[in-house]
């Protein structure tokens, strides 16, 4: 694989660049712009080169020691978070369409992906063997979600008008949820009790799993849901919309009857029409959102404010997650570049 490993000037005065599976990294700083650091990272920004095809998501392993990325290569690229955020290893082979969504399991020992192969991928971390191939969608399998306690379930939502619930020790879905439209974003609650969905027709959707029944549905948005996060509690779920605009619900079994409690403006969706995905910080006094204006935004979840604009991206901003345990924000591109930019406290 030929590498090009570009430095990348920021307004922090660092210039930092970190490559793919031939671990070469350029790292430069500014000492006279330095800022008071807030993190562990090399450098304020680094920027992660190697990618040839457009990144759909990248996430941070559970420990934060480690990020995975995966897109339009049908490969899963995984980086070291700190040093020089070396390239360490590829997964090659597990799908054979690209990779829209990834998940680490709670331990991160596992990780899933979601495929326009139609398929859902398990995966060892460490070795990079495919545990599992998770067949029985009849279209793309747009995004996918893992359980954080009690058995490893796994969701997968599809343009085939369904999301699957798969139980990890057995070969078939264990239960499809059949919905009239095109599913395009799946979370579990903090339970893993009742999944969170929304699809093509607007609405952000409860259902139990257990029953396969809707438990409430959230109107407001006013186009497709893109990307859905279920806050650190489980009460809450944020959602981003090609309405421009990411809602926070109230999902929590008891709640008042208008369950959207907070509107975010700022980012934007455009004609590329791709899912853009959003999260909590760890402490959810913070949210952000994947934006098709090359920007991550980062809003104040209380007072609803713009904390952080940051550009550097040179394409739609897909993915966005904070680290959890430090300062960092990390984003992926139809740039084919990936950023772990570090904020302040």
């Amino acid at each position: 694989m030929s590498m090009a490993v570009q430095p990348h000037s920021s307004n922090y005065g660092a210039v930092v660049a970190a490559g793919g599976p031939n671990n070469y990294a350029v790292t430069q700083y500014d000492e006279s712009a330095q800022r008071p650091r807030t993190s562990n990272l090399l450098a304020p920004i680094m920027l992660l080169s190697g990618h040839e095809g457009e990144i759909y998501s990248s996430k941070f392993h559970p420990e934060g020691n480690i990020l995975a990325s995966a897109g339009h290569e049908r490969m899963i690229y995984f980086w070291m978070v700190f040093g020089e955020c070396e390239n360490f290893h590829l997964i090659k082979g597990g799908h054979n369409g690209s990779i829209l969504d990834l998940q680490f399991n709670t331990d991160g020992s596992n990780i899933f992906t979601a495929s326009t192969d139609k398929t859902v991928g398990m995966f060892d971390t460490e070795t990079g063997e495919r545990i599992k191939r998770m067949k029985g969608h009849n279209a793309i399998v747009n995004a996918c979600s893992s359980t954080k306690r009690g058995d490893q379930l796994v969701a997968s939502a599809s343009d085939d008008c369904t999301v699957k619930i798969w139980d990890t020790r057995y070969r078939g879905a264990i239960k499809t949820l059949q919905l009239n439209y095109q599913v395009t974003s799946v979370c579990f609650d903090d339970t893993g009790g009742n999944v969170i969905l929304g699809g093509i027709d607007n609405d952000v959707k409860v259902y139990d799993i257990r029953t396969g029944k809707m438990t409430f549905q959230l109107c407001g948005h006013a186009d497709t849901i893109t990307g859905i996060s279920v806050n650190h509690d489980g009460s809450y779920a944020l959602s981003n919309s090609m309405d421009c605009t990411m809602r926070v619900w109230d999902i929590r079994p008891y709640a008042p009857q208008e369950r959207c409690i907070k509107v975010f403006t700022g980012h934007q969706h455009n004609f590329e029409k791709n899912l853009l995905k959003c999260s909590w910080s760890p402490d959810d006094s913070k949210v952000t959102g994947g934006s098709a204006d090359r920007n991550v935004v980062v809003w104040d979840v209380p007072n609803q404010h713009v904390l952080y604009k940051l550009p550097g991206h040179n394409g739609s901003v897909n993915d966005v997650q904070f680290h959890p345990n430090q300062p960092i924000l990390l984003s992926c591109s139809s740039d084919k570049q990936i950023y772990l930019g570090e904020l302040s406290k």
